[in-house]
């Protein structure tokens, strides 16, 4: 028996060290060509050479795609040695010729190896993905920031506006991009065809940006309702049963949902330019048109109002302390119900919540920070705006509007880039003033 348990463990052991060897031999073989590609000279031979890596590194598994990701950051690298000669260089004689070639040390070789993965079929996207599932591995290894700093580079490049498409989609347009709506859909999850085909009628619009390296995937989308006023509940809007509106009666433009849907794109920004743009479509296409506003969630609220029940306790009211307690056992019968003073005291909490800003980072909420920084002003807080789950749980249903006027835009940018200045309306201001 001990010599049948001997040999089960030596063969067991013997199959694990195979199995590491093959691992290992499929990531050696991708690093391999990557090197050769770098060498690589001809654009035909490039494009084959490239291929043939992205092939290598779409079959490894989610354990060799680790190490690979270890030996893109070990192998890829700045030469440091070429860095300080360059630098010393260019030190003594701050020439052209030394500029260029301190630039070029500077530039790790994962730059140009990824630029030549983009000659492949497919390479754009590839690359977009490699970049997703990197993403995920940086808080357990910060060194690959390396490589997320090179695919955010080239990324800011080939996606700029300059090869973006944008395009309206109807219920016309091609299933497939429909599909994608319903999957990537982040702030109101878009319940089926039927929820999406009343999104797509007359009285509404959706727009998206694409790239022509990516066919048929958009990589960021808003959906507009077109309505008679500023809207200040969102649940009407997404009603599939709600009445169609005649959209040339229409004065307002709500900006409702806005949907980046390329992780791998993450911190590449489409979002003002977007706004921008789709502004301008609306303003030509329905002059009555004169207010562009969003109807927008307030993501970090609730978790901020949790927070401060720990820092500053006694800063809140007992009313509000065990609303807080709660949890996400809160129902918005419940916050329906609150008295008058609750609700006061809430609103004035979530106002300085959205207008207050931290050294460094700006407005406290992501969703403020974005609409700030592209000139847009708070404009009115609203109390049980959005009354789903998600809208609970988020910020106990508030929700908010900023409004973007297109004469203001610039200022209200600079005030908020340079000084962290946030526009906002005189009454949104007396929400922020405590109540007696």
């Amino acid at each position: 028996m001990a010599l049948d348990l001997a040999r089960f463990f030596r063969s067991h052991n013997a199959d694990d060290a195979r199995v590491r060897g093959a691992r290992n031999r499929d990531v050696d073989r991708a690093i391999e060509l990557c090197r050769a590609l770098l060498t690589e000279r001809g654009e035909v031979s490039g494009a084959r050479v490239a291929t043939e890596v992205l092939g290598a590194y779409q079959q490894l598994s989610d354990v060799q795609v680790e190490a690979f990701f270890d030996r893109l950051a070990a192998a890829f690298s700045v030469d440091a040695e070429a860095v300080q000669q360059a630098a010393a260089a260019y030190a003594d004689d701050a020439s052209p010729v030394n500029l260029i070639a301190l630039q070029e040390a500077v530039e790790p070789p994962r730059q140009e190896l990824f630029r030549r993965c983009n000659m492949a079929p497919g390479g754009t996207a590839t690359l977009v993905d490699m970049r997703r599932r990197l993403l995920r591995t940086l808080d357990d290894h910060p060194h690959r920031i390396e490589i997320d700093a090179d695919l955010t580079h080239l990324f800011r490049s080939w996606f700029n506006r300059g090869f973006l498409t944008l395009e309206r989609i109807d219920w016309q347009t091609s299933a497939v991009v429909l599909e994608r709506l319903i999957r990537y859909e982040a702030v109101h999850q878009i319940q089926g065809w039927r929820d999406l085909r009343r999104r797509l009628e007359s009285d509404r619009r959706c727009y998206a940006f694409f790239h022509p390296a990516l066919p048929q995937e958009p990589l960021i989308f808003i959906e507009v309702a077109l309505t008679r006023a500023v809207t200040a509940q969102v649940q009407p809007l997404l009603d599939p049963d709600s009445p169609v509106d005649d959209p040339a009666r229409a004065t307002c433009a709500i900006f409702y949902s806005i949907t980046n849907c390329q992780q791998g794109l993450r911190g590449v920004s489409f979002g003002n330019v977007l706004i921008k743009q789709v502004v301008d479509d609306l303003g030509q296409e329905f002059p009555r048109v004169r207010t562009f506003a969003t109807l927008s969630p307030i993501p970090g609220f609730r978790a901020w109002l949790m927070e401060r029940t720990t820092t500053a306790p006694g800063a809140m009211s007992k009313g509000l302390a065990t609303l807080v307690a709660k949890g996400d056992d809160i129902s918005a019968a419940e916050i329906a119900a609150v008295p008058s003073a609750l609700r006061d005291e809430m609103m004035e909490r979530c106002a300085r919540y959205l207008i207050s800003t931290l050294d460094g980072v700006g407005a406290q909420d992501s969703v403020a920070r974005f609409h700030l920084a592209n000139g847009a002003r708070l404009e009115r807080l609203n109390w049980m705006g959005d009354t789903s789950t998600t809208g609970l749980h988020r910020s106990y249903g508030l929700t908010v509007n900023y409004v973007y006027r297109l004469a203001d835009l610039e200022r209200n940018h600079d005030a908020y880039a340079n000084r962290f200045r946030v526009a906002s309306s005189r009454a949104f201001q007396q929400l922020t003033r405590p109540r007696r």
